[in-house]
């Protein structure tokens, strides 16, 4: 398979925050701007893998600035990992200021994607080539959270994660 570029999966949407959307401080339901990172992060798989893409699991989100009832939202999402069937997605979210036109990122968070034929069975997607210094950072921070994963859920050793031992013992 061709390896592709996370530039190539880049997906960005840009909304209004309106009042059916807030809650009672007049900002954005989390639950609202979940969804829309579900979505981006599922068209940033698709343009990854050229399959269809189901949501494997929301991994990482810090909600660290409210946002505002009539703010634009900016979602940026784009593939940092792909491993065979399944893609880290990492998104960032950006307010903008309606009067200065400065974005200021307000999120960021991780979503694990699995590639899938059309009876629902998961396909070989391409390998990730990072092209800037942040998508290393992300591409080689994947594989230490993939790592984690899989020993939470029982389905690897600890002494097998040999990226996560790395950051402690320091091989």
């Amino acid at each position: 398979m061709t390896p592709k570029h996370p530039s190539e999966s880049l997906t960005v949407l840009t909304d209004l925050v309106l009042p059916s959307e807030t809650n009672h401080l007049n900002n954005l339901f989390g639950g609202e701007l979940l969804a829309r990172m579900d979505r981006a992060a599922s068209i940033a798989a698709q343009r990854h893998s050229r399959n269809i893409c189901v949501t494997a699991s929301v991994n990482h989100v810090a909600f660290t600035k409210a946002i505002p009832l009539g703010s634009v939202v900016t979602v940026e999402a784009k593939v940092s990992r792909s491993f065979n069937s399944s893609m880290e997605i990492y998104i960032d979210v950006w307010i903008e200021d309606r009067s200065s036109g400065n974005k200021t990122k307000t999120m960021e968070a991780i979503y694990t994607f699995v590639a899938v034929d059309a009876t629902g069975k998961p396909v070989e997607v391409p390998p990730i080539v990072p092209q800037t210094e942040l998508e290393q950072q992300r591409y080689d921070a994947a594989l230490r959270r993939k790592q984690l994963s899989l020993v939470l859920a029982g389905k690897m050793k600890p002494s097998e994660a040999t990226e996560l031992k790395a950051l402690f013992i320091g091989e």
